[in-house]
């Protein structure tokens, strides 16, 4: 047992009730977005929906199954349980991971090939041919060393009572593993991120120093800047004034899961008429 005390115990499992709820909520509210709104159904927001399945079905599976176990230390549920528990737990897991590296290399690609990023937009294949792949990296990763560890071994090393994988203390496996799970993706998301910063303040330099360059320019016609939406408000503009939230925004989707009579654009003068 983990030793806990009765009042720690409680606590421990409302906290973690709490991440749970926040989780599964959070991500469903995401993939929600998609069927609501089909503007959002472009190529890099199918890679924000891949990560959000994972991290949904980590919320709604695996830490269900991890909750009882960190609190009393023992696994009652059985060793096929446990088998598939970690198979998905893993899988989901690095999937995450992947995905991340997935959507920064997605973002690295608009900024730094704007034109031939724009023309694949609608390309949802190749989005979807590129999201089975980090699920198919993912299981590979961890899958075939879960279900196949004890018999190569000759047995299984596992306790009675637990749940752990069988490679849990084989530095080499876990090196190997943790150098493609954790190293590989933080070394490509930090070059793809800091890509993207010196790519975008290059623009920025260049933009700034072009006028110079040419001289000044005379001053265009003082036109009166056109007012910003009521405070709060998501879809809502003064008459005559802009429109409702852009087309790819996850906000406007929300908005219609959440409050649908908010997305026609009308003139509101507050956000307490925003509300009717």
């Amino acid at each position: 047992a983990r030793g806990f005390s009765a009042a720690w115990t409680a606590v421990l499992a409302a906290l973690m009730a709490l991440l749970i709820v926040a989780t599964v909520l959070g991500n469903a509210l995401v993939m929600l977005a998609f069927v609501a709104d089909s503007s959002l159904r472009t190529q890099n927001n199918f890679f924000l929906l891949n990560l959000a399945i994972s991290d949904f079905l980590v919320g709604a599976f695996c830490i269900p199954l991890y909750v009882p176990y960190v609190l009393t230390g023992r696994w009652t549920f059985g060793r096929g349980l446990c088998k598939l528990w970690l198979v998905v737990d893993y899988l989901l897991c690095t999937s995450s991971v992947f995905n991340i590296v997935l959507i920064s290399y997605d973002r690295f690609l608009s900024v730094t090939r704007a034109v031939s990023y724009r023309a694949q937009q609608g390309d949802t294949r190749r989005a979807v041919q590129k999201m089975a792949l980090v699920w198919v990296l993912a299981f590979l990763l961890y899958g075939p060393a879960i279900l196949s560890w004890e018999y190569l071994s000759g047995g299984s090393s596992i306790p009675e009572g637990h749940c752990y994988a069988e490679f849990f203390y084989n530095w080499y496996f876990l090196i190997t593993a943790s150098t493609l799970e954790f190293f590989t993706p933080f070394l490509s998301v930090t070059f793809f991120n800091l890509s993207i910063y010196l790519n975008i303040q290059r623009r920025t330099r260049l933009r700034l120093d072009g006028p110079r360059e040419a001289g000044p320019e005379p001053p265009p016609e003082a036109q009166p800047s056109p007012p910003p939406p009521p405070p709060g408000c998501w879809g809502c503009w003064p008459k005559g004034q802009g429109e409702a939230t852009p087309l790819h925004s996850f906000r406007r989707a929300f908005t219609k899961l959440l409050c649908p009579q908010k997305l026609k654009v009308q003139p509101h003068g507050s956000l307490e008429q925003c509300w009717k």
